[in-house]
């Protein structure tokens, strides 16, 4: 059986939301998917001795394959979910595509989300990180914050009138740009003043019928 170690946060639901885009419900990947909930909150992905032994790391997701295989890491899980289902695709076509789609996930990746997350784990989310994890100090988090928004106006720049980062169409990176805007709000931030694109970006990408992960209660 193929199970999804999942939890709140972007990136566990960066890995649902491709699942729903790509069409595959619960049940249905490799024979049957079932899906276990930890509460990072608590830090039950980094206590639970079962979970460490499958990512020692203590990060989720995980998807762990029914010979036991723990895959881990977002954006690898997704192109592993795009192997074995290339249809629709979410990725590319042809290498000049998954070139391109693959470009603007990894410059959102290293130029928002990192300054993003680390800014966020040393300022509003110090409470609960800091006893799990190293973290910059409060200043350095500021920067960081600072830098992150920076960036979000460039994507801003870079989005234009289109609601879609590469190839016209909805794939891995529109994806990935949406649910760190989605982790934002929930932990009361805001796309930075001057990036209407990207508001009405998320606002149309809301209407998915994949984006209703980010309104449940887990």
């Amino acid at each position: 059986m193929t199970t999804l170690h999942s939890s709140l946060g972007p990136n566990p639901r960066l890995v649902r939301m491709f699942l729903i885009e790509k069409r595959i419900e619960e049940g249905s990947l490799e024979g049957q998917v079932k899906r276990v909930h930890y509460d990072i909150i608590t830090g039950e992905n980094r206590q639970d001795e079962s979970y460490l032994e499958k990512n020692p790391l203590g990060t989720i997701p995980t998807l762990e394959l029914d010979d036991g295989t723990c895959l881990t890491e977002s954006w690898p899980i997704c192109e592993y979910i795009e192997e074995l289902h290339p249809d629709p695709n979410l990725f590319g076509e042809t290498a000049a595509e998954r070139a391109e789609v693959r470009k603007w996930a990894r410059l959102f990746d290293q130029e928002v989300v990192v300054p993003m997350t680390m800014g966020f784990r040393a300022g509003a989310g110090r409470p609960m990180f800091e006893p799990r994890m190293s973290v910059v100090s409060p200043e350095a988090g500021a920067e960081l914050s600072a830098i992150s928004d920076e960036k979000w106006r460039y994507f801003d720049t870079v989005l234009g009138d289109s609601n879609h980062f590469a190839l016209g169409r909805f794939t891995f990176a529109d994806l990935l740009v949406f649910c760190f805007a989605n982790f934002g709000f929930t932990v009361g931030w805001k796309l930075p003043e001057g990036t209407r694109n990207l508001a009405r970006f998320v606002d149309h990408h809301n209407g998915r019928e994949s984006a209703k992960v980010w309104q449940d209660t887990e």
